[in-house]
């Protein structure tokens, strides 16, 4: 096989894989999820920032350090980052996860609630339904065992 012929074989392979589904929607949800943070962070530093140095006293908490044996420690940028954590988890859960969940039972998607787990016979231990020993007091299990007892799922 040619040089030529290796990289148009490559370049083929390439663009299958480029416009796949799941590689474009990686894409979209990275470059939305960089503009989504740049929003987020905003939000942090222009207003709850502010509102929680308000009622601690201190005007920005990137400024908070102390120092040891000349090096700087930044907890107010550590603080800064945990709030935007908080606030980016809350949004995401607010408007993304509950709207998401309240569609898929209103579209008939629950999830799935078939056991998975049920008690030994012989020592009352959570344990896998395919089984067919005991991991804690090593009872070997009769076929179909956990047909006998309910599931604790």
């Amino acid at each position: 096989m040619s040089a030529i012929n290796k990289s148009k074989t490559v370049l083929k392979e390439f663009r299958s894989f480029a416009l796949r589904a799941n590689a474009i929607d990686l894409a979209i949800g990275v470059t939305i999820g960089a503009a989504f943070t740049a929003v987020v962070t905003a939000i942090v530093q222009g207003l709850f920032t502010p509102i929680i140095s308000a009622l601690a006293g201190k005007a920005d908490f990137a400024a908070l350090t102390f120092h040891i044996n000349k090096s700087a420690f930044k907890y107010g940028e550590v603080i800064n980052s945990v709030i935007s954590l908080l606030v980016i988890a809350a949004v995401m859960f607010f408007l993304v996860v509950k709207p998401l969940n309240a569609l898929r039972r209103n579209l008939g998607f629950e999830a799935d609630e078939t056991p998975t787990r049920a008690k030994c016979p012989a020592c009352l231990s959570e344990i896998p339904l395919a089984a067919t020993r005991c991991a804690f007091c090593t009872e070997v299990l009769p076929a179909n065992w956990s047909e006998s007892k309910p599931p604790t799922d």
